[in-house]
């Protein structure tokens, strides 16, 4: 093609370059012939083109390019001193030289001036190419991407994202209509990123969302105007992650889970049967266990008699939580003659590590179980504990083989510390108080100093505390404070824990810390937080209270031991007031209990007098009795009031007792305002396990009697989420 001549791609530019410069006033008008001729070369057109930008725009060299010029300089410079020293050497030669390098400073500076302009523009057309290929590059990216306004308006689609929506790329409508699940609550606020993972179309994308400012480039535009301030807009991209979704869902399916199966009470179940049906009753336990995890794709050895070991992974498990594992009510189902039911526990590890980490983890899970009362599912996810079943009575052992060997620990550990310090939990009750008078006896017995930490009296135990002190002198020296209890506690100090078995709620947290021999002894289900190292600790939820407990341990701790009238009467109303007067939570070995302290001398009209309230505390247990609501038809919930009582919490304890005698009442909530929380008094019969339900509100007990604190609300706000978390249970089976 003759060079002479413009291509049709050549004559077009110039053609739209010189309608471009006519519209901004930069060009005359046409000649006589009505229009330019594009006969011009491409030469003279670009040159007449150049001399426009000139005029139009001053541009000067900056930076780097700039910089780049600095060698003409540094030349010339060089060539002065050179001629500088010719000149000193021979004049001709100097004047020669000195002649040359005004050449060369003449020849650089025109060359200087003439391509200045050449080079700023052809700058200039590079970055707009190069601007034109970054759009291009953007709409042609692989991965779909859009650009929306802040109210979610879509302002343009690359073609990636126009294909997988099935829009146009002039959609401007909101986001909304087409990902329902991304609206403007979802865009970031500032310049960090924000993700959102949504389904679309069958597969799943991670939205990377950015706030980007517009203000320049609109600043820069003869088109709009900023009208405020900010203009901004959401860059987004949509990254496929279907196929990464599915591997990280396959990883966590397969995940290692490694459980322990223990049936709780196996010995007394194969006793209530005749010996012909023994074999027949634990093949048919058996043969519900394995099926049951058999259908988890599960895999379930017999190690023991009564123990199974269990491996599946965490898509089995899953489907066990789904279900919240009813092969515990299953295995009570078997039934060829014997009287009392099967239960199982069951602990199960994951997350740990490896085989043996899992295994460790549902070993602890089991033990948590076991001291929770069995019947249940413990599952230890690392440091997190969940829990399933626990709805039934734990049945309560005959023998009293642990009783004697707790017995004899705690003798040997007493004997071989200077002294005892005893304590049970924060706002002591009588049965607190009647546990840590024992142990003092016990200590007392081994001719070793015991002391009783107390707090501020309430009035459950202020009546109890002065007959102590009236009876027995040496009882005002027991009683001692936080601060001495701090201060006498060593490494030769003995603490003994009653009645709780979580550090927070102990009378005085402080001194487990200050000492390596500690004790524990309580019948509440054990929680996730307990006391860590506990020298010996002996958890019985089958005891009806730990008065019960210490009665069984001072009958196998010396048979020499004599217990004082008014001591067993401590002891004695312990035991009344945790079983509502041998009501709830009553076994056999309660009255055994109660017959030990009888021989002592507890005497039960004595008992009852000290538990006669005043006429401001019957009405007021009265009133929350009166205004009782009945929830779901069969929660009693009522609030009681508490002006004018010393301890209302006490009160409403009492009134929860009372709303049991209501027919159709499986378990009865009782909110009282004291302290500046809410005080949460819950009893139950059989039917509901109101231990569980505490659990959710922070709270703890055992099966029938369990309590909770509630701070930062009010009795409305309290009331509310009790309400949500009986509706919540309810739901998920767990009540």
């Amino acid at each position: 093609m003759d060079g002479s001549k413009e291509t049709g791609y050549e004559k077009e530019r110039h053609k739209i370059k010189f309608v471009t410069l006519q519209k901004k006033g930069q060009l005359k008008r046409p000649g006589k012939y009505g229009e330019i001729s594009t006969s011009f070369t491409g030469r003279k057109a670009e040159a007449m083109e150049n001399d426009k930008i000139k005029n139009k725009m001053q541009l000067k060299y900056s930076g780097k390019l700039m910089r780049h010029w600095y060698w003409c300089v540094v030349v010339v410079l060089l060539l002065l001193v050179l001629t500088a020293v010719v000149l000193y050497v021979n004049t001709l030669a100097g004047v020669i030289v000195g002649g040359f390098t005004l050449l060369l400073y003449v020849t650089i500076t025109g060359i200087y001036l003439y391509y200045r302009p050449r080079v700023l523009s052809e700058l200039l057309d590079f970055a707009a190419q190069y601007s034109g290929v970054e759009r291009m590059l953007l709409k042609d990216m692989s991965i779909p991407y859009g650009l929306v306004q802040t109210d979610g308006r879509i302002l343009r689609m690359n073609d990636r994202l126009a294909e997988l929506t099935g829009k146009k790329k002039d959609y401007h409508k909101n986001i909304t209509s087409i990902f329902p699940q991304i609206n403007s609550a979802h865009f970031p606020l500032d310049q960090e990123e924000r993700i959102v993972d949504i389904d679309y179309d069958g597969k799943k994308y991670r939205v990377t969302m950015r706030r980007i400012s517009l203000e320049e480039v609109v600043q820069g535009s003869d088109a709009v105007e900023l009208l405020n301030g900010e203009c901004c807009a959401v860059a987004m991209s949509f990254l496929d992650t279907t196929e990464l979704s599915w591997y990280m869902q396959e990883n966590y399916e397969q995940t290692a889970v490694v459980g322990l199966l223990y049936v709780d009470n196996y010995d007394e179940v194969m006793e209530s049967v005749e010996d012909v049906r023994r074999s027949m009753l634990e093949a048919l336990v058996d043969r519900r266990i394995t099926k049951y995890i058999c259908s988890a794709d599960g895999l379930i050895k017999k190690l023991e008699k009564d123990k199974y070991l269990l491996v599946m992974n965490r898509k089995g498990l899953d489907q066990l939580e789904d279900d919240r594992f009813t092969v515990l009510e299953d295995v009570k189902t078997v039934n060829i003659g014997n009287s009392i039911a099967a239960t199982v526990s069951i602990g199960i590890g994951l997350n740990n590590g490896g085989y043996a980490q899992n295994f460790e983890a549902a070993r602890v899970a089991m033990e948590m179980a076991l001291a929770r009362g069995g019947d249940q599912t413990v599952v230890k996810d690392k440091d997190k504990m969940a829990f399933f079943g626990g709805k039934t009575q734990h049945s309560e052992k005959n023998t009293r083989v642990r009783a004697r060997v707790k017995a004899q620990a705690l003798r040997e550990m007493i004997a071989a510390r200077e002294q005892v310090i005893v304590m049970g939990h924060k706002n002591t009750d009588i049965d607190s108080l009647g546990a840590c008078v024992g142990v003092c006896r016990a200590a007392m017995q081994a001719d070793k100093p015991a002391y009783i930490v107390l707090g501020e009296l309430n009035s459950s135990i202020r009546a109890w505390v002065s007959m102590l002190k009236e009876k027995d002198e040496s009882y005002a020296k027991v009683f001692i404070t936080h601060e001495q209890a701090i201060e006498m506690t060593n490494q030769n100090t003995v603490v003994v824990v009653v009645d709780t078995n979580r550090p927070s709620i102990t009378e005085c947290e402080e001194i487990l810390y200050l000492t390596r021999t500690i004790v524990v002894l309580d019948h509440h289900r054990q929680t996730t937080e307990k006391i860590e190292n506990a020298s010996l600790s002996y958890i019985e939820p089958s005891a009806s209270s730990a008065c019960e407990m210490i009665s069984e341990i001072l009958q196998y701790y010396d048979a020499g031991i004599k217990l004082k009238p008014y001591e067993a009467d401590t002891i004695y109303a312990g035991i009344i007031i945790d079983t509502n007067n041998f009501v709830a939570k009553t076994g056999m070995r309660t009255f055994e209990a109660a017959a030990f302290l009888r021989r002592y001398g507890a005497d039960v009209t004595r008992v009852r007098k000290a538990f006669r309230n005043d006429m401001e505390t019957y009405k007021a247990r009265a009133e929350a009795v009166r205004h009782a609501e009945a929830f779901m038809g069969c929660y009693a919930i009522s609030v009681c009031p508490s002006e004018g009582l010393e301890s209302p919490n006490v009160v409403g304890a009492q009134a929860a007792n009372e709303l049991l005698n209501i027919i159709g009442v499986k378990a009865s909530f009782v909110l009282t305002d004291y302290n500046g929380k809410i005080f949460i008094s819950a009893r139950s019969i059989d039917e509901v396990n109101v231990q569980i339900i505490m659990e959710r509100l922070g709270g703890g007990g055992h099966m029938n009697i369990a309590g909770a604190q509630l701070a930062g609300t009010d009795l409305d706000g309290a009331r509310q989420k009790l309400k949500e978390v009986l509706t919540q249970m309810t739901k998920e089976g767990a009540i």
